[in-house]
């Protein structure tokens, strides 16, 4: 399969996921008080928000600019951890729609994760708009991921399936494995950029994002009836695609297209964080790892952001972020094949993976 047919399939079954799951996400976040559902429609961009004199420009609707309720002109997300479920459920023979109430559950996380992560590292924009605690406070913000994990939580729990129990157990655990990401993520900033080690922040990054699509992953094929050992193999390909992701990811972080990303470029370096590139720079032992280093040590505006991309390049970063996500992917694909020895049955799911692992935004 070329890399285009690949994307296509991966788009088109990204599409008929979004129309699945997004009816699902509505009636759970109509379920919410009115404050809080509105500060949730925002921010999966169903819905405008009329800001403040003080607040950020939020772009509005072409027909009702800044008009509370107004229909939204965000985008919602890829829909990725609910499409793997998803594609998990059909590579074990399951039908799709038994599987759509965990799938918007796994989605709900996600934008928990978010909302938190956007307050935590104080980004202003996400998905070419203000991000929720931007429009609307953070404390707004916060309480509505609460209740995001908690909506996510209750679908499970009145989800009459055989494998909704294990489905909430697995997701639970996960939920505290990300929040131990997300503390290792956050100590990471406070200490010296010479003092973060690689693997540990392997580990960081495996628990902050390889954890949910390894959920997602086993929880796609438990609903399809898969067993104890199947159900692992999945995690692991869920947790290996989702590290060459987060690779990917940071590498988007510091020479990603701000047109493409809705971000500043270089948002990363700005904001000092310990990225994968970053970490491997600066231990790398180079010249250019110690020009970073000291580059960490004050404030990155401007050129700064510049030199300091250019020297995480020169030592070595990039080609190892680059390498590494290969390397993960392959390893992906031997867990897959664990799980599904036919890997053509796995055709969606491995479609995905190229598709996450190979964007350039």
């Amino acid at each position: 399969m070329s890399e285009a047919v690949g994307a296509r399939e991966a788009l088109a079954l990204l599409e008929r996921t979004r129309a699945l799951v997004d009816p699902r996400l509505r009636a759970a976040v109509g379920t919410l008080p009115r404050a809080l559902r509105r500060v949730a429609a925002y921010h999966f961009g169903w819905e405008e928000h009329e800001h403040g004199a003080g607040d950020p420009m939020v772009p509005g609707s072409p027909d009702s600019p800044g008009v509370p309720g107004a229909p939204g002109a965000g985008f919602g997300g890829k829909a990725i951890r609910p499409a793997l479920v998803l594609a998990a459920a059909d590579a074990f023979g399951g039908p799709a729609e038994p599987a759509v109430g965990a799938a918007a559950a796994v989605e709900l996380v996600h934008n928990f994760t978010l909302l938190h992560d956007d307050v935590i590292d104080e980004d202003a924009t996400r998905r070419h708009r203000a991000t929720a605690w931007a429009a609307f406070g953070t404390a707004d913000a916060i309480i509505a991921g609460d209740a995001m994990l908690a909506l996510a939580h209750r679908m499970l729990a009145e989800d009459g399936h055989p494998a909704a129990v294990e489905a909430a157990h697995r997701l639970a655990g996960c939920v505290i494995e990300l929040c131990a990401g997300q503390q290792a993520d956050c100590a990471f900033e406070e200490r010296a950029p010479e003092d973060v080690l690689l693997d540990e922040c392997l580990t960081m990054a495996t628990a902050k994002t390889g954890a949910l699509l390894g959920c997602s992953c086993a929880i796609g094929a438990l609903y399809a009836g898969a067993g104890p050992e199947e159900a692992a193999a999945m995690d692991a390909f869920g947790r290996e695609a989702g590290l060459a992701f987060q690779l990917i990811d940071d590498l988007i972080g510091i020479w990603g297209d701000p047109g493409r990303t809705g971000k500043p470029a270089g948002a990363d370096l700005a904001a000092h964080k310990k990225s994968l590139p970053v970490v491997a720079a600066l231990t790398s032992g180079t010249p250019a790892g110690a020009e970073l280093a000291e580059l960490y040590r004050g404030p990155l505006t401007g050129a700064a952001v510049a030199r300091a991309a250019d020297a995480v390049d020169r030592a070595g970063g990039r080609d190892w972020a680059q390498e590494q996500a290969s390397d993960r992917m392959a390893r992906a694909v031997h867990e897959l094949s664990r799980a599904v020895p036919d890997l053509a049955a796995a055709g969606d799911l491995l479609a995905l993976a190229e598709f996450v692992t190979r964007r350039n935004r």
